[in-house]
């Protein structure tokens, strides 16, 4: 279980178990696009689009070849310092755990909120989703799950951790000041353009502790398993009130 535990958290099996559902995102885009004409993107990935904008890099494929481009490069940098096998079960282990992981997130984080706030709903949490279509609101949870574990995580979540630590904190304190700004950054995020929820007290508590599940799931089980969490929860989500 430890050897489990350690190769899952690597590069090789992380980005690559990742790779999958940046496909699937891109291909439900292109989708959304031509059948119903919809240009709509995850709001994380607009971001970072506009980023790259900025930076004279443009165009729809623009941050996907990025991201594959550096995804491939750590994991060929990972694989140069030392020999992981990749192994099958080891990624069905990972996908077992994502699902068990989306399912039980809503119950934690919805009891905990309810404990705060009395009479809390899960409708709260639906947002923007609530005037999109299936497809729609399928593709976005897609794109959820993989840009903003980028930016909320692997971006905010590891930068602040890997400064607060060279600052001098210890691993855990370092870990609790990150997990706790990266969720209310992250919450906050979900109120942002016309697709955002509207103003709840409920619903930015339950973005808040999703968050801090999320950053914690990251730090200690990796980005894979943590955007595959993510966009699975996200799509119970969309089925359950479809």
């Amino acid at each position: 279980m430890r050897r489990y535990l350690n190769l899952t958290r690597t590069h090789s099996y992380s980005l690559l178990f990742s790779l999958p559902l940046l496909a699937l995102y891109e291909v439900g885009a292109i989708y959304i696009s031509r059948a119903e004409g919809s240009n709509l993107r995850n709001g994380a990935d607009v971001l970072l689009r506009t980023l790259l904008s900025v930076g004279g890099f443009s165009g729809t494929a623009a941050l996907t070849l990025l991201v594959i481009a550096l995804a491939g490069l750590l994991i060929v940098l990972e694989r140069r310092r030392k020999a992981i096998p990749l192994r099958l079960p080891n990624f069905l282990g990972m996908a077992f755990e994502s699902v068990v992981y989306a399912l039980l997130l809503g119950i934690v984080v919805g009891t905990a909120t309810q404990w705060l706030i009395q009479g809390f709903r899960l409708a709260v949490v639906q947002g923007g989703f609530a005037s999109l279509s299936l497809a729609e609101a399928l593709v976005l949870s897609l794109g959820a799950g993989l840009y903003e574990e980028i930016v909320f995580r692997v971006v905010l979540v590891g930068g602040l951790f890997g400064v607060l630590h060279a600052s001098g904190l210890s691993r855990g304190q370092a870990g609790i000041v990150s997990i706790i700004a990266a969720a209310l950054v992250f919450s906050g995020f979900h109120y942002i353009g016309p697709y955002g929820d509207s103003w709840q007290l409920a619903s930015f508590l339950f973005r808040f502790l999703a968050g801090v599940a999320f950053s914690a799931l990251f730090l200690l089980r990796g980005f894979g398993i943590t955007a595959w969490t993510h966009a699975l929860y996200d799509v119970f989500l969309v089925l359950a009130v479809a």
